[in-house]
């Protein structure tokens, strides 16, 4: 049985809608993948998020190193029973902390070196260790360590993390293959917001048979024109047969565009960090639930929603919860924008089985 496979085409787009075969289950795709960095999703226990219907969550392969690190977590069987989720995981590699935590890191040819934010001391990632850490886990789709430079890099900087993201893509490889793991493994497309760039790296990397394939290093800042034209450039270049993975996007208009591009798997910390803000997803837009005028809005924050958020609560009952600090708000704004964003990928799929 193929990793990967495709059940219906959208006859009016490039949408696609498959199945990602992974030892703790299959995955419906398209899907969001809710970010639990640290071993845990945002205010959210593993029940609700199951409730919710997520299907994969996405954890954080350097954060998880250095607490509580890998020996513990192997010890207690694994991150699945670590964080009792009993779903699929993804596991970052650590190569989005190279750009994010650039003032205190360093990277040669052979891997990065980090000052450990915690408490100074060094941890050192290499293509090869960041494998181990990740079986060490449990992962069930790994990614491989990468070079995300700035957007706005200068060419020099970009060519030179492309050629260490496409050496590093090859040691990774070898690497995993040498273990049997049962887990997959996922490349990362770089190339900054340049399309030849990109086509050039996504041609190196297609010779390496990965399980799928990431378009990295985008929704860093570029601005919706460039994030667009670049997926639309980019989506195609990635095989057709494997997984396309758009890395960091999580916004619900930029998931509509890029399903309908043929993009597969999404992750952000996005639902997560707007609930902790006191905003919301709606049909109509963000909503912001300090605002004055929700202190006496007694309706749910969207009509017709089947969250237990807008099925017991109202705005003003929310906007009172951020006013008073207590963390309850934190936690159902956050549910329901999981569950926005779930739904949201869910009728997109529904639709391209609908018109495939």
């Amino acid at each position: 049985m193929p990793v990967f496979e495709i059940f219906a085409q959208d006859s009016h787009s490039r949408a696609r809608a498959g199945i990602l075969h992974t030892p703790h289950g299959d995955i419906e795709t398209p899907v969001f993948m809710p970010v639990g960095t640290q071993a845990t999703v945002k205010a959210l226990t593993p029940a609700m998020l199951q409730a919710l219907g997520t299907q994969v969550l996405l954890a954080n392969t350097y954060h998880l190193a250095l607490r509580p690190g890998a020996e513990i977590i192997q010890q207690a069987g694994g991150l699945h029973r670590f964080m009792a989720w009993d779903k699929p995981i993804l596991t970052d590699s650590g190569g989005f902390q190279v750009y994010s935590l650039s003032k205190i890191r360093a990277y040669d040819a052979d891997g990065v070196t980090f000052r450990n934010h915690v408490n100074g001391s060094k941890l050192r990632l290499t293509p090869e260790n960041v494998i181990d850490l990740q079986i060490q886990f449990g992962s069930d789709i790994m990614m491989v360590l990468d070079v995300c430079p700035p957007s706005t890099a200068p060419d020099e900087e970009i060519d030179r993390a492309l050629a260490l993201t496409q050496a590093w893509a090859e040691r990774s490889y070898a690497h995993w293959r040498s273990k049997f793991s049962s887990s997959l493994c996922f490349a990362i497309q770089q190339g900054g917001l340049d399309v030849e760039r990109r086509q050039t790296h996504m041609t190196a990397l297609s010779k390496l048979d990965f399980s799928g394939y990431a378009m990295g290093g985008l929704a860093v800042g570029e601005g919706k024109e460039a994030l667009y034209r670049m997926i639309s450039a980019c989506t195609p270049m990635l095989p057709d047969e494997k997984p396309r993975y758009l890395m960091g996007v999580g916004e619900p208009e930029d998931l509509i565009y890029a399903i309908r591009q043929g993009v597969d798997m999404f992750d952000c910390v996005i639902p997560t960090r707007l609930g902790r803000h006191a905003n919301v997803f709606t049909a109509q837009g963000t909503l912001n639930l300090k605002n004055a005028r929700f202190r006496d809005d007694f309706t749910p924050i969207e009509a017709g929603c089947a969250c237990y958020t807008c099925q017991h609560f109202t705005r003003a009952y929310l906007k009172h919860l951020y006013h008073c600090g207590e963390i309850l708000g934190v936690m159902l704004a956050s549910l329901h924008n999981i569950h926005f964003l779930v739904q949201l990928v869910t009728r997109e799929r529904q639709r391209i089985l609908a018109n495939g």
